[in-house]
C-alpha cells in the first residue's frame, strides 16, 4: 500500500505568518541589540530637542503657543516609525534575496512570494507599534504628553512607516547590487524628509517654491495627524486627506513590491 503524505498546504495569511514567527523567534534572542532603534533613539532626539534645545523655544504661533516639547514629541515619534521602517525595508529585504537568500529558500515551498512579502509587511508593521509603545512609554515621565491622544500617534506613527515601508520594498525587490542606491535614499530622501517635513518647525518657514516636497512627503501627513491627534486643531476633512494619502502610498508601494517579489522569485 503506497504511503499517504500527511503535509497540507497552509491558507495565505497562516504561510504569512509563519514568516512573522520566524522573525519573532530571532527577535525574542536579540532585541536588546535593536532596543535603540526600537526607542531610545527617538528618546534622545526628543531630549535633545524637546527638551534641550526646545527649552529656549519660547511657546509661540509656531508651536500653537505650546511649549516645544509638546510640538515635537509626537512627530519624534512619526519621524522614528519613518527611520525604522527604511531601516527594515531595504538592507534586510535584500538579503533576503542577495545575501542568506531566505526568501528563495521559503518560496520554495508551498509559500508564495506575496506571502513572503506579506509577513515582512506584518513584521515591519508590528515593530513600529512595539517601538512606538517603548517611546511611548519613556517620553511620558518627561511630560512630552498632554492627553491621552499620545495612543493614537502610536498608530499614525505605524501607519506612517507602512507607508514609506511598501515602496521601499518595491525598490529592495529591484535591487541587484550591493544596495548601493540606499545609501543614497538613506542621504538625499529620508535625511531632508525627516528635516523639513514639519518634524521640527513648520512647514511654512520653507520657501514656498519648495515647499511641496514636504506635501508629497508621507513623514508630513503623519506629522499632521500625530499634532492632530494629541494637541488638537486638525479638522476631520483634512485628517481624512492625510489618511487617504498614506493609504494610497502603502497600497501603490505594496503592489509594486508583490509584482517584483513575483518577478524575483518565481522561475
Amino acid at each position: 500500500m503506497a504511503a499517504v503524505s500527511s503535509g497540507r498546504v497552509v491558507g495565505s495569511w497562516r504561510a504569512a505568518w509563519l514568516r512573522v514567527e520566524g522573525h519573532w523567534t530571532w527577535y525574542r534572542r536579540y532585541w536588546r541589540s535593536n532596543l535603540y532603534s526600537s526607542g531610545l533613539q527617538p528618546l534622545l532626539y526628543l531630549l535633545a530637542m524637546g527638551i534641550g534645545f526646545g527649552s529656549q523655544v519660547e511657546p509661540g504661533p509656531a508651536t500653537g503657543g505650546l511649549a516645544y516639547v509638546h510640538y515635537v514629541a509626537p512627530a519624534l515619534l512619526v519621524a522614528g516609525a519613518v527611520q525604522y521602517a527604511v531601516g527594515e525595508s531595504t538592507f534586510p529585504v535584500l538579503s533576503g534575496f542577495k545575501w542568506q537568500k531566505d526568501f528563495i529558500a521559503v518560496t520554495s515551498t508551498p509559500v508564495t512570494a506575496g506571502q513572503v512579502l506579506g509577513g515582512q509587511l506584518i513584521w515591519v508593521a508590528i515593530r513600529l507599534l512595539l517601538s512606538g509603545v517603548v517611546y511611548l512609554l519613556i517620553a511620558w515621565p518627561f511630560g512630552a504628553w498632554l492627553n491621552a491622544g499620545a495612543i493614537l500617534v502610536v498608530l499614525v506613527g505605524a501607519a506612517t512607516g507602512m507607508a514609506c515601508a511598501a515602496p521601499l520594498m518595491a525598490v529592495a525587490a529591484t535591487t541587484y547590487d550591493e544596495g548601493s542606491r540606499f545609501t543614497s535614499i538613506f542621504r538625499f530622501i529620508v535625511m531632508p524628509m525627516l528635516l523639513f517635513a514639519g518634524t521640527f518647525f513648520p512647514i511654512e518657514q520653507i520657501p514656498a517654491a519648495i515647499r511641496w516636497l514636504a506635501w508629497i512627503s508621507p513623514l508630513w501627513h503623519g506629522n499632521e495627524l500625530a499634532r492632530g491627534a494629541t494637541l488638537g486643531g486638525l479638522g476631520v476633512l483634512p485628517a481624512l486627506g492625510h489618511v487617504a494619502f498614506l493609504v494610497a502610498v502603502f497600497a501603490a508601494g505594496g503592489l509594486a513590491a508583490r509584482r517584483y517579489f513575483y518577478r524575483r522569485l518565481v522561475v
